[in-house]
């Protein structure tokens, strides 16, 4: 990666890509500061979250949406308004905030500053610091929003959540905690003491034990996966229960197997969502979700966060350092 030396007013560094390809198709590049447009703000990136969704979109190069090259990847942000646009009463200057902005459209996380509509935004939370913010947005809200709002799960109800110490996982763990649920996860028996300590209840080891012979009667099942643990995690519902998928275009997605065992099954896709948003920061307010940061490089380095994260064997979220 090649790094401007100087820098004119109103510019900024950003990590960009003009193609599609590996991780070093990432390069730091100068561009002009973007403006707050009407109900906006401009916020000063302290620290970006990385995502399974940057590294697959650095590949195929294009968004989901179609945005083509060239483009800055990233959608968690940590920092603090620089300014307010016209209309904008939530946020004032110097207010520390966090949040998911535009997804699934580019929101340019890998960058000095950002923009975007205010309520893309919440307050971040004082007991914690730019680093940990930045791994919760658009892990903690797909959580919450895959949970709380599509399975409004409930005290002493039974939760299995698959990749249970990736990203979206661990935060899950907690949040189905929080809304005291019993919880089981698939994950690497090396990582059981950490899941343990977060609030999980029984856990398989995926590569060792088969969770759709050991595992039953759930009432909700996270699946992170898809392919065939989808129709496996079907038949560990009780019927009536309900599988949230995060793979929303998985074209195999067994509808007609759900029907035929009296589960619903659907898929979700994150959005944008204040609300969601202060949900979370209040549990983490409360000391009731933390979420875990394997890996923090600075911007300069997001190609070696995409190959780290690309191993598919992180712990919790990989985080780009952007004011040190």
């Amino acid at each position: 990666m090649t790094t401007s030396s100087v820098r004119a007013p109103y510019r900024m560094l950003a990590v960009s890509q003009d193609v599609a390809g590996a991780p070093d198709v990432l390069k730091i590049i100068e561009m002009a500061r973007p403006v707050p447009a009407l109900g906006e703000i401009l916020v000063r990136v302290h620290a970006a979250g990385v995502n399974p969704t940057d590294w697959k979109t650095r590949a195929r190069g294009q968004f989901a949406t179609g945005a083509l090259p060239p483009f800055v990847l990233g959608f968690d942000v940590s920092g603090v308004v620089e300014e307010v646009g016209p209309g904008v009463t939530l946020f004032a200057a110097g207010d520390e905030v966090f949040g998911m902005p535009r997804f699934p459209h580019p929101a340019g996380a890998y960058a000095e500053f950002v923009t975007a509509p205010a309520r893309h935004f919440c307050r971040k939370p004082a007991n914690i610091d730019h680093t940990t913010a930045a791994a919760l947005p658009l892990a903690s809200l797909t959580a919450w929003q895959a949970l709380v709002d599509t399975a409004d799960i409930r005290p002493g109800q039974r939760v299995l959540v698959h990749a249970a110490a990736g990203g979206v996982g661990h935060l899950a763990v907690q949040i189905a905690k929080a809304r005291g649920a019993w919880v089981a996860g698939t994950a690497r028996a090396g990582k059981h003491d950490l899941l343990r300590g977060l609030g999980a209840d029984e856990l398989i080891d995926y590569t060792t034990d088969d969770f759709g012979v050991v595992l039953r009667d759930f009432d909700v099942v996270l699946d992170t996966i898809g392919g065939d643990y989808t129709p496996r995690s079907l038949r560990t519902l009780r019927r009536g229960g309900i599988l949230v998928s995060l793979l929303p275009v998985a074209p195999d997605f067994p509808a007609d197997l759900a029907e035929e065992l009296g589960v619903r099954a659907t898929r979700l896709l994150v959005e944008p969502d204040h609300a969601g948003m202060k949900a979370v920061a209040d549990l983490v307010a409360r000391g009731q979700l933390r979420p875990v940061v394997d890996t923090t490089l600075p911007l300069r380095e997001a190609a070696r966060a995409h190959e780290r994260g690309e191993t598919n064997s992180t712990t919790g979220k990989i985080v780009l350092s952007v004011i040190a």
